[in-house]
């Protein structure tokens, strides 16, 4: 089901300035322009789809840029960021604090390989998982993590939302999607390229979660949406 929600967002907050060249290393300065960019429109979602309190899970935080520009938003919702990499614990941390974000706790490893970092189901469920931009810098085989520990992990009403460029069915959706992702592929890192929509659900949909709408966003970008 494609939704197409520019009407209802706000203002795209598109930051239009000198593009980095790619480095998907969480404090590169490369993600932090993509994050800039994105931000806007991803909360103009959120904001229409999340609950007025509870918990809120984001996968593979990175600086943690996300989760603490949505947080302010949403001061009765409790953020857990989380990563594989410790070493960005120290500025997701910092960034919470110099912004005053007393509902973003300390962030958490979780390899999405590993079932035995993920959060316990006996001790919290979350109301939302998110994660943004991952997909075009990992292997397909992420989303079975992804899948897994969100059915595990969300309240019976709870959501997956997953944000990023992908193709649909096979195709490119516009050709600047094409351009990128001819420009990832470039690199030569085994994996890394646009992943299609149609494999993400189907992966998704061994673990119980249905895809319930792909949202367009500026800059050629989707939401998509899971739930049991």
């Amino acid at each position: 089901m494609t939704h197409n929600i520019d009407d209802h967002l706000p203002e795209p907050g598109i930051v239009e300035e000198p593009r980095p060249p790619i480095d998907p290393y969480p404090l590169s300065a490369y993600v932090s322009w993509a994050g800039r960019r994105n931000r806007d429109p991803i909360l103009g979602v959120f904001k229409t789809l999340f609950p007025k309190d509870g918990w809120a899970l984001e996968l593979a935080s990175g600086s943690g840029a996300h989760v603490n520009y949505f947080a302010p938003h949403f001061p009765e919702v409790t953020f857990q960021p989380s990563d594989y990499d410790e070493k960005v614990f120290e500025t997701i941390s910092k960034t919470r604090d110099s912004q005053g974000n007393k509902n973003v706790v300390d962030p958490i490893r979780v390899d999405l390989t590993n079932a035995e970092t993920w959060p316990h189901a006996e001790t919290r469920l979350y109301d939302v998982v998110f994660v943004i931009n991952l997909f075009q810098v990992a292997p397909l085989s992420i989303a079975e993590g992804i899948s897994e520990l969100a059915s595990k992990a969300l309240t019976p009403r709870g959501f997956l939302a997953i944000y990023g460029p992908f193709k649909v069915d096979g195709h490119y959706t516009t050709e600047s999607n094409q351009n990128f992702d001819q420009e990832i592929l470039s690199k030569q890192v085994p994996e890394w390229g646009l992943k299609d929509i149609r494999d993400i659900e189907k992966i998704a949909g061994k673990h119980g979660l249905l895809l319930k709408k792909q949202i367009d966003l500026p800059a050629n970008n989707f939401i998509l949406l899971f739930s049991r």
